[in-house]
Order: structure tokens, then sequence, then C-alpha cells
């Protein structure tokens, strides 16, 4: 990897992604290419509690660590954490992969179904084919975009679904980072680019677009090694005409990093 430049549009653990990179060998070029947002207003607990308690929920699915962990911030903020620790002893606790089931470990709370690898909704579902939904509630800890695949899924199944929202993903407030990666792929002077979700796509192109930059972007992208974390990463870079090089196999930081070293070579 020596000698390479890698793009890497991560942001929460973008410093560290970076280190391991530069570890190798290679030069990262950090751009990131989302923000993560607060968005669970202080009274939207203690009405999701009022409402847990008056209507139970069956089934409660936590989506990522990040909005598990900022659910329980705001409780712990609120002296609520007890009340919602209780109402979850109550229900099917369901997780969609290691950093959600963390964060409930964290917190001592049981864990009934988990999703198998590689953690998609698809998973997640998959798990869930067991439980009858006819009729039932059905908590949704929301990402930073509503999951619809997931939420109209359970809907089908009859269940009435409520999805909690805790985070929202944004443009990074400066993007110049992202503006500068547009001018290194220009000039040629980037080797891969490694994507750690599929709004980190999304987020490159609606930069590009607002630059005037995006009619040939997924061809100097084609000409680049891509890494993908996983399939949802996977199918918004197809979607945008970008094939990923190789996808992470199970999706972490590891494997992802694995194939990057075996697709740009020896250091």
């Amino acid at each position: 990897m020596r000698s390479k430049v890698v793009a890497i549009l991560e942001t929460r653990t973008g410093e560290r992604l970076a280190e391991l990179v530069a570890r190798a060998g290679a030069t990262p070029l950090l751009a990131p290419a989302l923000e993560e947002v607060p968005d669970l207003a202080p009274g939207a607990v203690s009405e999701l509690l009022e409402s847990w308690r008056a209507e139970p929920f069956k089934v409660a699915i936590f989506q990522t660590g990040v909005g598990t962990r900022a659910l329980f911030q705001m409780t712990d903020a609120q002296g609520a954490s007890a009340a919602l620790e209780d109402l979850l002893r109550s229900v099917i606790v369901v997780v969609r992969g290691p950093k959600p089931s963390a964060e409930l470990n964290a917190r001592a709370v049981r864990i009934d179904i988990r999703a198998a690898s590689p953690f998609t909704t698809d998973t997640v579902l998959e798990a869930l084919a067991g439980v009858p939904l006819e009729a039932s509630r059905v908590l949704v800890q929301r990402y930073g975009e509503s999951n619809r695949q997931l939420c109209e899924a359970l809907s089908a199944r009859g269940a009435a679904v409520h999805e909690m929202a805790t985070y929202r993903w944004a443009l990074p407030r400066d993007t110049g980072p992202l503006l500068r990666l547009l001018d290194e792929l220009a000039a040629g002077r980037v080797d891969a680019a490694v994507f750690t979700s599929a709004v980190q796509v999304e987020n490159l192109y609606a930069v590009a677009e607002r630059a005037g930059r995006s009619a040939d972007l997924a061809e100097r992208l084609n000409a680049l090694i891509v890494a993908s974390i996983g399939p949802v990463c996977t199918r918004a870079l197809l979607r945008r005409g970008v094939t990923p090089t190789f996808e992470a196999n199970p999706p972490k930081l590891g494997p992802l990093l694995r194939g990057l070293g075996a697709a740009l070579g020896p250091r």
C-alpha cells in the first residue's frame, strides 16, 4: 500500500481509520461525508414512555449503537433511564448488530433476538420471522433516516410500527474536504476510496451535484479501488453506477482493511 492515496469518507471513526491506513503504508485523505445531528426532542421521551405504558410494545428493535446511546443519554438527563429499562424487560428486544448490542449490554438490558451477519434489514426481518406480529405494537429505533423497508415489512405483517428518532444524518457543516476530494479525483491523485455507509455515497454525490461535478463521478470512482463495508453500502454505490472492488465480509473494519490491503498490493 506504500505511496497509495486512500480517500476515507467516515466521520465518527475516520481519524482512527486514517491512522490504520497510514500504519499500512498508505496516505489517508480524510473527507468526512456526513454529520450526525441529535434529533430527539426532550418531550419525546416522556411521550414515548407514557404511550408505552398505556399501550405496551411487543417488540423493540435497536438498529444502531449511536442511536441507542443517544436514547439513553436523553433518559439519563431526564432521570427516566430506570423507567425505560423496566419497560424493556417486558418486550422482545431485537438488535441489528454488535454496536447496539454493546450499548444495551452496558445497561444490562436483556437481548432476545440478534440479527445475523451482515446485519441488514433483511437479516432483521429473517430473525423476526417466527414472532407473531398481528395487532402488535413494534418500536423501531430509527437511525439517520427512516427505514422504510423495515417499517413496511412489519406493517404488512399486521404490526403497528412506531419509529423513534434519536438522530438524523446531514451534510457536514464544512464540505471543504469533500470538495478537495473531488479535486483530487479529477487530478487522478487518488488510488482508493473507502465507503462505510450508504449515506456517504449519497452525500458525496449531493456535494458533487451542487458543484456541477457529478456527471463523471462514477467513472472516476470506477477507476479506483472502491471498498464497501457491506451490502447496504454496496447497493448505494451500484445505484450510482459505481461497482465496488470488494465488500467486507463480515461487514467490519478489520475485513475492510484486509481487503483494502490485498487490493492495493504489498507495502
